[in-house]
């Protein structure tokens, strides 16, 4: 069986080419699928790819020998679910790998905001004499209101972190469940209440018609003055012009940020180990420059034990469906 690889890192490929079967022929690109690099995996029965390339009936259609797609990753926003079951192609994903990672992610960008590391990281580099701590002040977690929009696996580790550093928490989820409320100690609220009372929100949803701008102009009007906006999900959850303008405006006091709105446009043509074209991103709508910004290129489920498990799921995958079971299957 013949598998193409995209958006495979160099460590990903070295990994890949050790641990798949002999019987299996593998090739690899380390950029998107698209029209210039689409053609080696013209005869491929399997294509495994990340986030940033789009998996569509466009390119099923160039791709006449495809049986199974296999995403490395979580998230299936980048793949044209409805057609690819109307074509009879299944689709795998790795369902979960990353939820302790991000969600230790989340926190490093609550904390690198509530106590001014950055700034006084950045103060240290440039300082020729004494550092002065004026502006350096920072706030506790403990007793703060912490708002967790979406308490799937990765919400549910962010709310256990929470409650270790003991903070409030607000919940609002698409789906209830008393009985871990009860254990965790937390409220489920609408989401206008949860934007109204939090001191800091953090987005752990996938991108969906129903997600997408989330967090517009309208509901940044609800948001606590002085509240922080943590954002580990995918970018198109937050529209661009709502979090500047909820900056500019003091809505929001400051915010981390592993995902921005538009980001899979600049990643089009950068090797998967490079953060370039995510910083230009970040220059290009003024943030980088902003001392209330952190943010990260897109790297909250990059740990070396998640990478592993990603790689090893994905490796499975590709067996199970070799030998005629689709694991992991999404659906539609």
């Amino acid at each position: 069986m013949k598998v193409a690889f995209y958006e495979a890192s160099r460590s990903d490929q070295a990994y890949l080419r050790a641990n798949l079967s002999s019987e299996h022929d593998a090739v690899f690109c380390a950029q998107n699928i698209d029209g210039q690099n689409i053609a080696l995996a013209a005869d491929a029965d399997l294509i495994s790819t990340f986030i940033y390339s789009k998996m569509d009936e466009q390119v099923a259609r160039a791709l006449p020998k495809l049986k199974c797609v296999a995403t490395r990753s979580t998230g299936h926003d980048h793949i044209d679910l409805a057609y690819f079951k109307s074509a009879g192609i299944p689709v795998q994903n790795v369902p979960r790998y990353g939820e302790n990672t991000v969600a230790e992610h989340t926190f490093a960008l609550i904390l690198a905001l509530s106590r001014n590391f950055h700034k006084l990281y950045t103060k240290m580099m440039m300082a020729s004499e004494e550092i002065s701590r004026t502006g350096m002040i920072g706030f506790d977690l403990h007793g703060k209101t912490l708002g967790v929009v979406g308490a799937g696996k990765i919400g549910l580790h962010v709310i256990r972190i929470a409650k270790g550093f003991g903070m409030k928490v607000v919940v609002h989820s698409r789906s209830k469940d008393e009985f871990l409320a009860d254990l965790l100690v937390f409220d489920y609220v609408s989401l206008d209440d949860l934007l109204a009372m939090s001191d800091i929100i953090t987005l752990h949803v996938p991108l969906t018609e129903q997600t997408r701008h989330l967090i517009n102009l309208s509901s940044i009007e609800k948001i606590k003055p002085g509240a922080m906006l943590i954002n580990t999900a995918r970018g198109g959850v937050v529209s661009n012009d709502a979090l500047i303008a909820a900056l500019d405006r003091k809505i929001l006091a400051g915010a981390g940020l592993d995902a921005m709105e538009s980001e899979e446009l600049v990643q089009q043509e950068i090797d998967p180990d490079s953060s370039e074209s995510f910083a230009g991103l970040g220059k290009g709508l003024g943030l980088v420059y902003r001392d209330n910004v952190v943010f990260t290129p897109h790297i909250g489920y990059y740990s070396v034990e998640a990478l592993q498990r990603i790689l090893d799921v994905t490796i499975a995958n590709i067996h199970g469906f070799a030998g005629g079971k689709v694991l992991n299957p999404v659906r539609a």
